[in-house]
């Protein structure tokens, strides 16, 4: 592994003395748990592998995978993979995936009956056991077919008391946007009133006639005509709050190149460490300026940034530093040359990478996301409820809640004419999140040509459209 000195850099050199005992001490504290010493007892989830702390909706399972699960089922969440639907569950890839999750939690017999109907802590019957459900059954949950059927049949028999024989939630909760899902029901009046005095504070204006949810205008959906309405001004207050905290100037790690000198390995990689510096120091920054920050205690920040500090990098550079990132530094990368070594030992692992880099690339090069977007979803991406060891997963839920929504209704104000766009802003986060978790294992010393090879083929590609 290549490790070349840091040249100085006012500035840039002292960030990563500020902001690296960060991430480092979160990582102690996530990591440094004593282990008894007659491990032969100890139980493992039955879904990921973690320590399991007793019998959750009828298997053997973590904290994490219980939470997991109930939130999953009495929000009628519907998740995509953007892969081949057989993804690793792992303590450490678990929330790489939510589909797959899901899906393993399903087929290993969690009993969606077993959850109480109020959405209160514990379980609805503790002799319930696991149940095991056909592969059909399993497709209409993962689909959000049973959650549409289930809409569809309080619509036909009006309000009704009691819970659907599916999955037994209340139905009063309305769908989650905890994370990407794909659902085909629409949230009408009531429930977004409800909502926004829930989590907004103020009542919605008479002319919000339907407000439709993530993903309503699915293939078997009729379109709903574009109809002319007005961002609600307590969704422009928050968004404008959350833009007040962005540092938007140009990244000021110099990037500038002299004709005809030759790039070496080190040098590049020297480079792209003051620059992640840089971004890393400018993510702390956002954090202190949140306007929910005084609501969470700096343990759930410290565990918050140190496990979505690459995603937030990431989404950074794709967003709002892109002219930069695929115009100056692809400039320093072209003066690079690799060796045919460097070559023929790059991995598989580090092509994929590759792929879905550029993939990424294009899909925000379409979307051309704005600042108040990207703002919104950076904002989504690092209030993760499901990540491990934080103290308030329920109110990193409801603010997460929050500016989904807001989200949501700046897209459909804003772009009218796109019915779509919200929900293809929303899957651009897995993959991001899949993409960062990556990289963590694409040997350092590839980090240099991996760079050359995305930001050459996004450079060229957008050159000749």
């Amino acid at each position: 592994v290549i490790r070349p000195p840091r040249p100085p850099s006012a500035g840039i050199t002292g960030v990563s003395h500020r902001a690296r005992p960060i991430i480092f001490k979160s990582l102690n504290h996530l990591y440094m748990i004593s282990v008894p010493d007659d491990r032969a007892e100890q139980r493992t989830c039955l879904i990921c592998g973690d320590r399991a702390t007793g019998l959750h909706y009828g298997i053997i399972s973590c904290e994490g995978c219980k939470g997991f699960f109930k939130r999953s089922i009495c929000n009628k969440r519907v998740y995509r993979c953007s892969r081949d639907k057989n993804c690793v569950m792992s303590r450490k890839q678990r929330n790489r995936c939510q589909y797959c999750r899901l899906l393993k939690c399903l087929q290993m017999g969690m009993n969606r009956k077993a959850i109480r109907e109020d959405g209160m802590p514990g379980g609805r019957n503790k002799s319930i056991g696991p149940v095991q459900i056909s592969e059909e059954e399993i497709e209409r949950i993962m689909s959000g077919q049973e959650f549409e059927e289930e809409a569809n049949h309080w619509s036909n028999h009006g309000d009704s008391d009691h819970s659907s024989p599916g999955n037994r939630a209340s139905e009063s909760n309305q769908p989650s946007p905890g994370s990407t899902l794909s659902s085909s029901r629409s949230v009408e009046l009531n429930g977004f009133m409800a909502f926004r005095e829930q989590y907004m504070g103020m009542s919605v204006p008479p002319h919000y006639q339907y407000i439709p949810h993530l993903f309503s205008y699915s293939g078997h959906s009729p379109l709903l005509p574009p109809q002319a309405r007005s961002l609600d001004p307590q969704s422009y207050s928050l968004i404008h709050q959350l833009l007040s905290a962005e540092d938007l100037e140009p990244l000021g790690t110099p990037m500038l190149i002299e004709d005809g000198y030759a790039v070496t390995q080190a040098e590049l990689f020297a480079l792209l460490c003051r620059l992640a510096d840089e971004l890393l120091f400018r993510q702390i920054a956002w954090i202190k300026k949140l306007p929910f920050f005084c609501e969470l205690s700096i343990k759930d920040y410290t565990c918050l940034l140190s496990s979505t500090w690459q995603e937030l990098i990431l989404l950074s550079s794709l967003t709002v530093y892109s002219k930069q990132i695929f115009g100056e530094l692809a400039d320093v990368t072209a003066k690079y040359s690799p060796s045919d070594e460097e070559l023929h030992r790059f991995s598989d692992e580090g092509m994929e990478v590759i792929e879905r880099l550029i993939y990424l690339y294009h899909k925000f090069h379409q979307l051309k996301v704005s600042n108040e977007e990207y703002a919104c979803m950076k904002a989504i991406n690092f209030l993760n409820q499901d990540i491990r060891g934080l103290t308030s997963a329920s109110q990193l839920e409801q603010l997460n809640k929050r500016y989904w929504y807001i989200c949501q209704d700046f897209t459909e104000y804003k772009y009218t004419h796109q019915p779509n766009r919200f929900p293809d802003l929303m899957m651009c986060l897995p993959e991001i999140r899949y993409i960062a978790g990556k990289m963590v294992n694409v040997p350092l010393e590839q980090l240099p040509l991996l760079f050359k090879v995305v930001l050459h083929s996004c450079k060229t590609s957008v050159g000749k459209e």
